[in-house]
């Protein structure tokens, strides 16, 4: 009911404005806020309406051959009659590379594709409200499942009823298709130009291709785009990464141990079931169980070496061109976005699990904002598009994706260009638009980088941490500060972010962070005078000692409300062995000091450090968008490691003997945080 109300609320604001505009179809949509106004009405109306065809033909199992006779297999997905016979018009293809299995799409199509169910499970989630309960994190969650996100993940059947053919593909070595999966590498990259091409030439294409997909399909749509295959023209890549090796497989030089391994597990899993319908009519394929059998556990066995082997000259080969900087492999998982040439729609999340890369894929396309657009939600990587579709709030990410692909794939003047074209969730705000973000945004958008020093003074916020420092505008503290490792990362905003946003549904993990707190310093601000942003990327400065030849570390930047509920907004970690700064892509705000320290987090350059002596340490917190309401505070919590978001391969491990880690104050060599503020704090 909810949803056939909001369909015809947009509708009738839709009808409602074609005088305004001047009665003609061809007057252009007028485009304002997050919502869109009434351009984002009539984008919300022209997909949840009646389509142009009435059905769907799908051909299952299409294979498609490779240039190293490799085979995949698609499943098409064309728009039909009313006999469901597939029409003879050519239409733009939307392709879906997928490591999850054709399997898991076509379960999830299903559910849409019955009558009323899709509305009826929509409806009964948006019903789901556990707000102000230990468990207030599942809303968030429930509200993602109307969010779209479903439809942009599997097929979505309005799109190909409105005149695309979607095909969605098991990459190799999974599902159905041939092969050793290849994990976003070479060849996998290779395979996907291919697919693109093969789409162009079908008998019912266009020769229009665009790309669709979540996650490992919005990372494999800008690895696509980067190649520059002539007949791709339009990415909507939704929660992808770029920076693989920071984002996720060795964040600050710590695996990712919960989610990579978990993740792993899943694909290694899936790819092993057969296609039953063949073993029945003889039709098995004996080349798809070799391939199988060559590589039954797919990097896992990587994984577990790193964490079983003490020596580092002793790790795996191929685990050591995984941490080698200069490795094929390594260059396959850095991203340039830089070389992507067609319009982009970037979907994220400040706490996603690729959250460092998605506001810096913006930046670097070298696009007019416009054709580029960057939309980012207070979310994680499974909730995406949990605030969407409700007046004042974006719409739907399905909706957008229609809009998006009939601009850049039909040529439709639907004013989605004019959108944005960045559109954020400020977090402990609402959602707001702007010309640009961090790097790119406007000169009089753009938040000013300042010093707040790390300072021993208790603030008188922080008593139930190890130690309850201030952030001071003056440097004024000569003291050692000692913090342990510990576990109570275990339950935290970094905890629900690797795993991908389950532990988030614990409110006392996810939306305050007094548990983790417990075994870190923190440094806390006084309250600001006025409501003030903090925009852009942030960097923090540390001069540490140690005890062992190795530490890691931690900090988070958070939003500290005035009855003392601790909001983590970003986080960052470090190796202190893999601290060297790359300078060629690193960045730093106008008082010269680090916005963005990126670390080689390379086995070459490690530096290990010596025992008792002084190592400084420039650790990356991703960008951020927050508002700060008066009264509120901002803190820096600093940890001795980061369980379970990274934890460092057995070897480095052993060099931290996991001993205390200490933070030393001195007022001339001072350690401080890096922040933009836009506005008065009256600090």
């Amino acid at each position: 009911m909810k949803f056939v109300l909001r369909a015809t609320v947009a509708m009738a604001a839709v009808v409602l404005m074609v005088p305004l505009l001047g009665g003609g179809a061809a007057a252009a949509p007028v485009v304002t806020g997050p919502d869109g106004g009434a351009a984002g009405a009539q984008w919300a109306a022209t997909h949840d309406g009646p389509q142009q065809y009435p059905n769907i033909h799908i051909t299952w199992d299409v294979p498609i051959t490779m240039s190293d006779g490799t085979v995949l297999k698609a499943n098409v997905y064309r728009p039909a009659d009313t006999a469901s016979r597939p029409i003879d018009t050519h239409t733009p293809v939307l392709v879906n590379m997928t490591p999850y299995t054709k399997l898991a799409s076509n379960l999830v199509d299903h559910l849409g594709s019955v009558p009323g169910l899709s509305d009826a499970v929509s409806q009964l989630a948006g019903d789901i409200d556990m707000t102000g309960t230990p468990l207030s994190g599942l809303t968030d969650l429930t509200k993602a499942l109307g969010g779209g996100a479903l439809r942009n993940f599997a097929v979505d059947r309005q799109l190909v009823k409105s005149g695309y053919v979607q095909v969605v593909v098991d990459v190799r070595g999974t599902g159905f298709s041939q092969g050793v999966w290849d994990m976003l590498r070479q060849r996998e990259q290779a395979d996907t130009v291919e697919v693109i091409d093969w789409a162009s030439r079908q008998s019912w294409s266009d020769g229009r291709v665009g790309m669709t997909g979540m996650s490992y399909s919005g990372i494999n749509q800008l690895q696509a785009a980067e190649k520059h295959p002539p007949a791709l023209k339009a990415l909507f890549p939704v929660v992808p990464g770029s920076d693989l090796a920071q984002d996720v497989l060795m964040p600050g030089g710590g695996f990712g141990f919960n989610f990579i391994p978990l993740w792993m597990t899943l694909i290694n899993a899936t790819k092993w079931m057969p296609n039953v319908e063949s073993m029945v009519d003889g039709t098995f394929d004996p080349r798809w169980l070799h391939d199988r059998l060559s590589s039954p556990f797919t990097y896992l066995d990587v994984f577990l070496n790193a964490y079983t082997t003490p020596r580092v000259e002793d790790l795996d080969p191929r685990l050591q061109d995984m941490i080698r900087g200069d490795s094929a492999d390594r260059q396959a998982w850095l991203g340039d976005p830089a070389n992507i040439e067609v319009p982009t729609f970037v979907t994220g999340g400040w706490h996603d699990l690729f959250t460092y890369s998605e506001s810096q894929i913006y930046n670097r396309i070298p696009l007019a904002p416009g054709q580029k657009q960057l939309l980012m939600g207070d979310t994680y990587h499974i909730n995406s598009g949990s605030e969407s579709g409700r007046p004042g709030l974006p719409p739907r990410l399905d909706v957008l994706q229609r809009a998006w692909f009939d601009k850049w794939l039909k040529g439709i003047d639907n004013g989605i260009d004019r959108y944005g074209p960045v559109t954020l969730r400020q977090q402990g705000g609402g959602w707001v638009t702007r010309d640009g973000f961090g790097e790119s945004a406007p000169a009089d958008q753009q938040a000013g980088h300042r010093r707040m020093y790390l300072s021993a003074a208790p603030s008188g916020t922080g008593g139930h941490s190890v130690h309850d420092g201030s952030l001071t505008t003056a440097a004024d503290s000569s003291a050692r500060l000692t913090v342990a490792p510990g576990l109570t990362g275990l339950c935290s905003n970094d905890a629900g972010q690797a795993t991908a946003g389950v532990v988030a549904i614990i409110n006392a993990c996810g939306a305050d962070s007094r548990i983790q707190e417990s075994n870190g310093l923190t440094f806390t601000s006084a309250p600001v005078a006025e409501a003030v942003d903090v925009s852009g990327p942030i960097a923090v400065h540390l001069e540490t000692v140690h005890d062992a030849a190795d530490g890691y570390w931690s900090v988070t930047v958070n939003d500290v409300a005035p009855d003392g509920q601790s909001r983590v907004l970003s986080s960052g970690q470090l190796m202190a062995s893999l601290r060297e700064i790359d300078e060629s892509r690193s960045s730093r705000s106008a008082n010269g000091d680090y916005t963005d320290p990126r670390p080689f987090v390379s086995i070459e350059h490690r530096q290990l450090t010596a025992p008792g002596e002084i190592t400084t340490l420039d650790i990356a917190v991703p960008a951020i968008e927050a508002r700060l309401e008066p009264g509120h505070r901002l803190r820096v919590d600093v940890y001795a490691g980061n369980p379970p978001k990274g934890v460092p391969p057995l070897p480095m491990l052993l060099d931290t003997g996991f001993k205390p880690q200490h933070v030393q104050l001195d007022p001339n060599r001072p350690s401080f945080v890096n922040v933009p503020v836009r506005g008065n704090p009256g600090w």
